[in-house]
């Protein structure tokens, strides 16, 4: 039987990128002859996202695109766990919906769990090969110190944290999704060292993450407190 995998894509204002980004995912999985649904989770977008989407599913088939849409903004966590009751895949890949993660990446995830049959791919932008385009200084200087300071206050494991683009074992991601108490910036911070205390197995592939091009970026001030807030709570209860 061929492994099936789910793809979720949380959208909130993507109406531009999503045709691109579901473009280039059907494209890596028809190159490589994978099986695939895509699952749109998207929060009630003012800029007609999901009528996008909508579209896409029209061309693409309602096989391989799944509309999800929620009633608002509710969180990332929360759009995992109602994008994977409709997941009929083995494995879950999540990634941002802005095109900051190039879908080219996934034949390198899938590999790297096949060989060594981890628990979970992770992409990093600090290793060997990985990087970071189109942040400014500042940018770059939260998520490196963000990353660090987990490094030191959690030992969690893996390299980058706070990246979004991931391979899961569908039953592995349901487990961590149901573990995790955080909200936000936070949340794929907690997620890595959850799997660390549960004893799953990490892999890392080194990944480019470069920018949107597309709209505005949602980490604001209030995240990056809120991230600060929860590595401190995560420290005083892990």
């Amino acid at each position: 039987k061929m492994v099936k995998y789910s793809v979720l894509l949380p959208t909130y204002n993507e109406r531009e990128n999503l045709p691109i980004i579901v473009y280039l995912l059907i494209r890596e999985f028809k190159k490589n002859n994978t099986d695939y649904e895509i699952i749109v989770i998207d929060d009630n977008s003012p800029d007609g996202t999901l009528e996008i989407a909508t579209q896409l599913q029209k061309i693409y088939g309602e096989d391989r695109i799944l509309l999800r849409p929620r009633a608002g903004k509710l969180g990332l966590g929360t759009a995992y766990v109602h994008g994977l009751k409709s997941a009929t895949g083995e494995f879950v890949i999540i990634l941002d919906a802005d095109m900051s993660h190039h879908p080219k990446f996934i034949a390198q995830f899938i590999a790297l769990q096949q060989k060594t049959g981890c628990d979970i791919v992770t992409g990093t932008r600090y290793k060997t090969g990985g990087g970071v385009y189109g942040w400014d200084v500042i940018r770059k200087l939260i998520s490196c110190t963000a990353n660090y300071l987990t490094q030191i206050m959690l030992w969690p494991g893996c390299s980058d944290v706070t990246g979004s683009f991931r391979l899961y074992k569908k039953e592995v991601l349901e487990h961590l999704v149901s573990c995790v108490i955080s909200k936000g910036y936070v949340f794929q911070m907690e997620m890595m060292v959850r799997a660390k205390q549960h004893g799953y197995s990490v892999e890392e592939v080194p990944i480019t993450f470069v920018d949107r091009v597309y709209g505005e970026s949602k980490i604001s001030s209030k995240e990056i407190i809120g991230f600060w807030m929860g590595l401190m709570k995560l420290f005083a209860t892990t």
